[in-house]
């Protein structure tokens, strides 16, 4: 009778240390696919917003060399987009990008790049500039919808206690821009290209389109201010983070070795 119930007990220690065994495999071939898609990922944004970028610069040189002074916000006001766009998709990749893949968000990323470029295109027409920002404020818009989806999957999953608290910051940030902030953005940039099409004499030939410019201009560097600033505040929280998937990694690397 005992020795059937030491083989028995033998039996199932066998089977848990198996199944241990294969879920550290796991965790560990998961940690490897995520770093790849984090470098895919950090690929894909600078390749697309150094086309954006491009398309800045063949817009703005002109402007630049011979000033035309009431141009020269929506240049500023461009590389503050370009910039902005970098760094929440930077923030974004370093916190919730894994494996898998996300088809959805990264078709997003590029649609959302070529509107953004055509409005950089469009930079010596104010009233053009502020009709396709519109449609990429949108798109923009779409995207945080998009991701707050991600973030809460994320949630969902077994996370570490470091990874819980930074997911439920970054839910909370996410949420107020999908809800209050980009569907702001988008009314402005709908009332702008309204008024400038509406009363194009007074807005346009006089010079009036920089009330609508500046304020544009004024709002992305106080934005800027912000994303750098919440960066810093979650920068702990990152490598935090980081440590607590890193250690599933390097414990099923130690089991490989032994």
């Amino acid at each position: 009778m005992s020795t059937a119930l030491r083989m028995m007990s033998g039996m199932v220690t066998a089977q848990t240390e198996a199944h241990t065994r294969e879920q550290q495999l796991t965790n560990g071939a998961h940690a490897e696919l995520d770093g790849m898609v984090v470098n895919l990922e950090l690929t894909l944004i600078s390749i697309i917003q150094g086309v954006a970028l491009y398309f800045l610069t063949d817009s703005s040189r002109g402007l630049i060399v011979a000033p035309q002074w009431d141009l020269l916000p929506y240049v500023i006001a461009g590389l503050f987009v370009i910039l902005l766009w970098w760094t929440r998709a930077i923030i974004h990749t370093l916190t919730v990008i894994r494996w898998p893949i996300e088809f959805t968000h990264n078709f997003l990323y590029v649609a959302s790049t070529l509107v953004e470029a055509t409005m950089f295109a469009q930079m010596s027409s104010p009233a053009n500039w502020f009709s396709i920002g519109a449609l990429f404020s949108a798109l923009v818009w779409i995207l945080f919808a998009s991701d707050l989806r991600l973030i809460r999957e994320r949630l969902r999953e077994p996370n570490g206690p470091a990874t819980q608290t930074l997911l439920k910051a970054l839910y909370r940030e996410q949420r107020f821009h999908a809800r209050i902030s980009m569907p702001l953005t988008v009314l402005y940039y709908t009332i702008s290209a309204l008024a400038l099409r509406l009363w194009p004499r007074t807005l346009i030939e006089g010079g009036g389109h920089l009330w609508f410019g500046l304020p544009q201009l004024l709002g992305s560097l106080a934005y800027i201010i912000y994303i750098v600033q919440f960066f810093q505040h979650i920068s702990p929280s990152i490598l935090a983070m980081r440590r607590e998937r890193m250690s599933l990694f390097v414990t099923a690397r130690s089991d490989e070795t032994t």
